[in-house]
C-alpha cells in the first residue's frame, strides 16, 4: 500500500510540474495561508478539497469530531503559531454530518482514551436533551448534535488566552462556524461568527455577528 502511495504521489508532482514549472519552488518559499480550519479527522473531510483550495492557502489542525479542549497544547500551539506567526485573520470550526465521533459518543462509552476525548460530546447531548429529543435516534440527532457541537467550540475557542490577547491587541481575527454536508458536498455557515469588534467585559462571545 506505501508503495502505490509513492507511485501516485511521483504522478501527481509530475503532473504539476508540467502544469506549472514553477509551483513547487514558489511553495518552498514560505506560506502565507489566509484560513486556519480546525475540523475534524474523518478522511472524506479535507479541508483544501471541500474550500476548493489550494496547497498554501489553509493552515490547519484537525482531530476526532473536531473539538476545542482547553487542555490540547496541539490546538492551541496551532492557534497561537496560525494567529500570532502567519498574521491569520480567519479561523472556521467546521463540523459534518455523519461524523463518526459523535455517532461513537452517542452509542455510549468506548474504550480507552478516546472514550475521555469524547465525552464532551456526551454532555453537550445531556444540554441540549430537549432539542435533541424532537428528533429520531440516528444520524438525525446526530447530525444536529455536530451543529451545536460546532457553536460550542467556536465558543470555547474564544475563550482562550491566545485569541482573548490577540483581541486586546486590536487583531482583527474572526472565528466561523461551518458545518459540512456529506450528501450534498456543500459547506453551511451557521451564522455564529465572533469578533473582538465588540467587546465588552473581556467577554469574546460580544463581538457575535449574524
Amino acid at each position: 500500500m506505501l508503495h502505490k502511495l509513492l507511485e501516485r504521489n511521483a504522478v501527481w508532482a509530475a503532473m504539476r510540474r508540467a502544469e506549472d514549472p514553477g509551483y513547487f519552488e514558489q511553495l518552498s518559499k514560505g506560506q502565507e495561508p489566509t484560513y486556519l480550519w480546525i475540523g475534524c479527522s474523518d478522511s472524506r473531510v479535507p479541508e483544501n478539497v471541500v474550500g476548493g483550495l489550494g496547497p498554501g492557502e489553509i493552515f490547519a489542525h484537525r482531530n476526532v469530531a473536531n473539538l476545542v479542549h482547553s487542555t490540547d497544547v496541539n490546538l492551541l500551539s496551532a492557534l497561537e503559531f496560525g494567529v500570532n506567526e502567519l498574521g491569520i485573520r480567519e479561523i472556521i470550526v467546521c463540523g459534518h454530518t455523519g461524523c463518526g465521533g459523535i455517532a461513537a459518543a452517542m452509542r455510549g462509552p468506548l474504550e480507552g482514551v478516546a472514550d475521555h476525548w469524547l465525552e464532551t460530546i456526551r454532555r453537550l447531548a445531556r444540554r441540549n436533551e430537549e432539542v435533541l429529543s424532537a428528533l429520531p435516534e440516528g444520524p438525525a440527532r446526530n447530525d444536529k448534535l455536530a451543529e451545536i457541537s460546532v457553536v460550542e467550540m467556536v465558543d470555547r475557542l474564544c475563550e482562550t488566552p491566545v485569541l482573548r490577547k490577540a483581541w486586546a491587541r486590536g487583531m482583527a481575527v474572526s472565528v466561523h462556524g461551518l458545518i459540512y454536508r456529506l450528501s450534498q458536498g456543500e459547506l453551511d455557515n451557521l451564522d455564529v461568527t465572533r469578533t473582538g469588534a465588540h467587546l465588552e467585559g473581556g467577554k469574546p462571545g460580544a463581538g457575535r455577528t449574524a
